[in-house]
């Protein structure tokens, strides 16, 4: 897989690794992630990074205040979070594998975002779900 050169206060963004390198003294210079692509790895790192040295995103308050992530969180992370919903997904996996929690409060908050105002059939065609309930289901 890929390799990451990641300082030690960015990575310990990540309960998961902080955890591993508090088992090993420290010292561990390679945190094997079987979990994570490396597409997605990059991104997160990008968010840890961007969050441990220049501007920590601010709590999201719930419910969310409007549909669009510009009024919800600070530019950088509204435009760092404008991506593919399979990207989106995956990010989500990884940050709750990961346990992450700014990166997971984001993701998630994009998501409700997606679906906030929706009507049921407009929530299935935006996340290609089939319906698969009856007539008297519904």
């Amino acid at each position: 897989g890929d390799k990451f050169d990641v300082p030690v206060e960015v990575a310990k963004m990540s309960e998961l690794v902080k955890s591993m390198m508090e088992d090993d003294g420290e010292c561990m210079t390679e945190i094997p992630l079987p979990n994570v692509k490396g597409i997605v790895l990059k991104k997160l790192i990008e968010f840890c990074t961007h969050h441990t040295k220049q501007e920590a995103m601010f709590e999201i308050e719930k419910p969310l205040k409007s549909q669009n992530m510009a009024d919800v969180v600070q530019q950088w992370y509204a435009n760092y979070i404008n991506i593919e919903q399979v990207v989106l997904f995956e990010l989500i996996l990884a940050a709750n594998y990961m346990d992450i929690k700014p990166l997971l409060d984001l993701t998630c908050a994009t998501v409700a975002s997606m679906i906030k105002g929706k009507t049921p059939e407009e929530i299935r065609t935006a996340f290609n779900i089939i319906n698969d309930f009856s007539p008297e289901e519904e």
